[in-house]
């Protein structure tokens, strides 16, 4: 019976391979195994270069740390934070540049599933441990999402979502200012850029400890303000995942 299912499995990649060729989200090369019924996720050649974030982390921002002895990061010694606590999959390497820049801008939200997957295998048990009542994606302005045609982080949460059976609700959060790409900017100029972006669709919302998700987490300004906004509107506990996180200041 295992067999017949196998070759049933084998079958049906095939067919669907040849239509929608799954890329790995490393490289973006097209990935394909004849020989398994099981389509590999990333090739072997990125797998060996991707850079996960392990222990020793920092214990606000989830910045993977090279003192075993330390708890926190520069940033985050040195900064408040309205966020509760934070944790995110991959160290904002080259190979996950490249990749974050085809998940964003070249339409490869195919490669959430991997982000998702590798979310839920280091840090499943931290997240039911928050006992998360909802993922709210960080939004786009309404004329970017317009350009792209998708938010990326809203693909991100509903593929996390779809793994833990979490709910996602992508209406409550609302960036009413459209504000200059974070990358492009220094540490005081982001503060400004985001001052007052966001705001809550409504005066109060509904859920008391929420994870927000984002792609990537630099220097927390944007997951900041965000976290600030959601509880001044009557969430008491703001957690967030990130795909990636780079090294900040």
């Amino acid at each position: 019976m295992k067999d017949i299912l196998f070759r049933i499995q084998k079958i049906k990649n095939t067919v669907y391979d040849g239509i929608f060729p799954p890329r790995c989200p490393g490289c973006d090369e097209i990935l394909f195994d004849k020989n398994s019924a099981i389509r590999p996720c990333i090739c072997d050649k990125c797998s060996a270069k991707i850079k996960y974030i392990s222990e020793p982390m920092c214990l606000r921002c989830g910045k993977q740390l090279e003192d075993s002895e330390a708890e926190f990061c520069h940033d985050c010694k040195n900064k408040e934070f309205f966020y509760n606590r934070g944790i995110a999959a991959f160290s904002y390497s080259e190979i996950m540049k490249h990749s974050m820049y085809q998940f964003k801008y070249n339409n490869r939200r195919e490669y959430a599933k991997f982000y998702a997957m590798a979310v839920e295998r280091q840090f499943a048990d931290t997240i039911r441990s928050w006992q998360p009542q909802v993922l709210i994606p960080v939004p786009l302005h309404k004329t970017r999402l317009r350009k792209r045609g998708y938010n990326q982080a809203e693909v991100l949460a509903k593929a996390i979502g779809e793994r833990m059976d979490i709910p996602v609700d992508g209406s409550i959060l609302i960036r009413v200012k459209k504000t200059i790409p974070q990358k492009m900017l220094g540490q005081k100029e982001r503060l400004m850029n985001v001052e007052r972006a966001f705001q809550t669709a409504s005066n109060s919302i509904k859920y008391k400890k929420v994870i927000l998700v984002d792609d990537i987490y630099t220097t927390g300004t944007t997951i900041n303000e965000c976290a600030r906004i959601l509880k001044e509107n009557g969430a008491d506990t703001v957690f967030f995942v990130a795909a990636c996180i780079g090294n900040g200041f």
